[in-house]
């Protein structure tokens, strides 16, 4: 390891609280009723009902979502043998991903026991405190028998990740490879180099998948493993070959799949090249793969190569697996892990693989276009789906295979409920995906030939959301699409530039000159601007030949603010509009409000502003709690951005006494209601949550939600118009194609409610 890793390693885990872990109450404890409940006398009651049933621990206690991860630090990652402290890093980094990629709580326990048996029994000491078991870091054989009787003498769930996760993640992959390659896996010749824990599971499950023993050679450091040798433990002899053959270089003539456990740089070029037609390589030696990625890369064209490491493509990481595989598990209350359980974790992350991949993971992982093929057999760690796909797949088995103790019967419910948990989701732009589906829109995407807005479009018509109208050259839009593996069937594509628009560019003209004559717009000037596809599109919706209309990915929003303000005008009683973010998180959901239109709001847009987000939060189904926020509190600075605040909120609060709105005051004060009554007695918000942040100006709003995506604090919608008298929605050039899809769900309702406001007044 390179110094610099090493000391960024060390400081990593030194700085600020030692370690990656920390316990976390989950319960009130400020006051002595709380602690009277938490511990003596009221913990005695759930004490006595565990006593009566004990299958109550899942209700009254954290046994339900609690792993241990568990070792005896006998064969840490690619240390070996370095103890049972030594290995307590490994282990705390295994709780920290158990968390954040499963909400899962861990006890990391390293046993100071080498002995099996001795091992076996501390285990089976510790284990009722636990909804689940993960062995970590255990050398084989004795790994096999300290999983095998754990396994039998528990009643809840016990996995060796380091056997079973690496058999499942390259379970999946090797499916997806085999498809790729256009082979069976019952045809197909297996070389597996290493014969640890993970080099045997993972053989034992492709037989499951499958594949013929005898067409599977394992070798470990002395050669082929065949029945010719005597030095082979039972684990090995189940895979001995009776074929005539010592090396590795031998094994791997012909063969279609090289599997390696083992040690690097053991599989030469040449090795590679003498394997059969699209061979399939899975070379998982950590650190260093047993062939490098530019080697194997070089030896032939046809290859499907796969290895433990992050940096390169086809990662086989154990991360695809073990959180889910708990997750669906301890949600079930199971008694074990079955193979069952694990085939359908194999089949559910196979499938992910072949469905498109999110914005989101594209944009983590800093790729351009991921689709299914050699050089993507596996979904990302970071795929957010993989939390409901696995983690369901799992509990339907669990409970299939008789093993479950709690049925889950909502499916869907159960799916949201993992989402939220994760942040993943929200109540709300679900319920919005919902109504749009029931009653879908036509939009307008303004800018189709920007890859993103094209994406989302093709999606949005794919879910029912809307009726989707692309404004562009038909062949360009097709040429795209085709590249990207799209489908433009059924949508609606416009070139207002062709001679074949002229009739609609000129009423659309006539129609604008007529409104705006007095604002010295003339006919000409008209006719030219409906070459610009802002002005065709929003007139599309002005005349009803559209409902709703999404720009911005390339337009600059200064420029399509006032076409909008031209075109589609603003609603009465209000002289400006703005933009909202929805930001959602653990801590609930957040309406941000102005951050896209007004860079140096006056006090009369401020007002503007805080009346048009009070109505569009009550649109969105919250009561609006708002701060109106600044660096200084309540007139403590009498100049600049403080006292145009200050002013805003002194006439709001003359002339719209019902609305609960207050500041000027620092975000601190804002979202502290304790901090914030307890030092400003006098304010309007006592006792009460907010929910809805009103910025001085667009600097510190934009940076504000931009700052917490980026940290991966929370997820948005938006930017949301509010004010305008049509649904007219304007994305930025950051827009990811989730973004835009999520604006286009907001602004098919927007629709909705239009159309109803309107029926109403007819």
């Amino acid at each position: 390891m390179a110094k610099s890793i090493k000391e960024e390693a060390l400081r990593y885990h030194s700085e600020g609280k030692p370690g990656k872990i920390e316990v976390v109450p989950t319960k009130p404890y400020s006051t002595q009723a709380d602690l009277s409940l938490a511990y003596s006398p009221g913990v005695a009651e759930p004490c006595l009902e565990i006593e009566k049933d004990s299958h109550s621990a899942y209700d009254y206690t954290a046994k339900g979502n609690l792993v241990a991860v568990i070792s005896n630090g006998t064969a840490v990652l690619g240390l070996g043998d370095i103890g049972p402290l030594a290995g307590k890093p490994v282990m705390e980094g295994k709780g920290l991903l158990f968390k954040i990629f499963a909400g899962i709580d861990v006890f990391d326990i390293e046993v100071d026991q080498k002995d099996p048996q001795k091992f076996i029994e501390t285990v089976k000491s510790i284990a009722p405190t636990f909804g689940g078991i993960n062995l970590e870091d255990i050398k084989a054989p004795e790994c096999f028998e300290i999983e095998t009787r754990l396994k039998e003498e528990l009643d809840i769930p016990v996995m060796h990740d380091d056997q079973h996760g690496t058999a499942i993640i390259s379970g999946a992959g090797l499916i997806n490879a085999l498809e790729i390659a256009g082979k069976k896996i019952e045809d197909v010749k297996i070389v597996v180099n290493g014969a640890g824990a993970a080099s045997i599971s993972c053989t034992k499950l492709y037989v499951m998948l499958g594949a013929r023993k005898e067409n599977i050679v394992m070798c470990d450091s002395k050669g082929v493993i065949s029945t010719h040798r005597t030095d082979l433990n039972a684990a090995k002899r189940e895979f001995a070959t009776d074929r005539d053959i010592k090396t590795l270089q031998e094994a791997v003539v012909g063969a279609d799949v090289f599997l390696g456990l083992s040690v690097a740089n053991v599989l030469t070029q040449d090795m590679v090249r003498s394997m059969n037609e699209n061979p399939i390589v899975f070379a998982l030696a950590n650190p260093n793969p047993e062939i490098s990625y530019a080697d194997a890369m070089a030896s032939r064209d046809d290859i499907i190569f796969a290895t433990g490491r992050s940096d390169y493509p086809n990662q086989i990481n154990n991360v695809l697996g073990f959180p889910y595989i708990f997750r669906g598990a301890l949600d079930t209350h199971a008694k074990a892990i079955n193979e069952e359980m694990k085939l359908a974790a194999v089949y559910a992350i196979a499938k992910l693989a072949k469905e498109p991949v999110p914005d989101v993971v594209n944009a983590a992982y800093k790729l351009k276009r991921t689709t299914f093929g050699r050089d993507y057999i596996l979904p990302k760690a970071l795929d957010p789906r993989l939390l409901t796909r696995v983690s369901c797949a799992v509990a339907k088995a669990a409970m299939e295979s008789g093993v479950a103790r709690k049925d889950i019967t909502d499916w869907d419910a159960y799916a949201n409920h993992l989402r939220e948990m994760m942040g993943y989701d929200n109540k709300l732009l679900r319920s919005f995906t919902e109504m749009a589906k029931a009653n879908p829109k036509r939009v307008v995407f303004a800018e189709a030939n920007h890859i993103n807005m094209l994406k989302a479009a093709v999606e949005a018509k794919a879910e029912g959301i809307c009726h989707p109208i692309l404004l562009g050259n038909w062949d360009y839009l097709q040429k795209l699409a085709a590249e990207e593996n799209l489908s433009l069937e059924g949508i609606e594509i416009i070139n207002m530039r062709s001679d074949g628009e002229t009739e609609r560019r000129q009423r659309y003209a006539e129609l604008l000159a007529k409104k705006k004559a007095r604002q010295g717009v003339t006919y000409s000037e008209a006719y030219e601007n409906m070459f610009d596809r802002n002005t065709f599109g929003m007139m599309m919706v002005e005349t009803g030949d559209a409902d709703a209309f999404i720009t911005g990915v390339y337009s600059r929003y200064s420029e399509v603010s006032r076409i909008a303000e031209e075109v589609i005008g603003i609603r009465p009683t209000y002289k400006h509009f703005g933009a909202m973010h929805i930001i959602t998180g653990k801590k609930g959901t957040f309406f941000l409000a102005d951050t896209l239109i007004n860079r140096h709001p006056t006090t009369e847009v401020l007002i503007d502003i805080a009346r048009l987000t009070h109505d569009a939060v009550k649109f969105f189904a919250h009561e609006p709690v708002m701060a109106m926020l600044s660096y200084s509190n309540f007139g403590a600075d009498k100049e600049g951005s403080p006292l145009t605040v200050h002013n805003a909120i002194k006439y709001l609060h003359e002339t719209y006494p019902e609305m609960d709105v207050d500041g000027e005051m620092q975000v601190g004060f804002a979202l502290d209601k304790k901090l914030r009554d307890k030092t400003y007695q006098f304010n309007k918000l006592a006792g009460k949550d907010v929910n809805t942040l009103v910025f001085p100006n667009l600097s510190s709003a934009n940076s504000a939600y931009k700052l917490l995506l980026e940290m991966g604090v929370a997820e948005s919608i938006g930017p949301i118009q509010m004010g305008l008298n049509k649904p007219i929605h304007f994305t930025d050039v950051e827009s990811s194609t989730r973004d835009i899809l999520n604006l286009t769900t907001v602004a098919v309702v927007d629709a909705i409610v239009q159309e109803q406001i309107e029926k109403g007044e007819k």
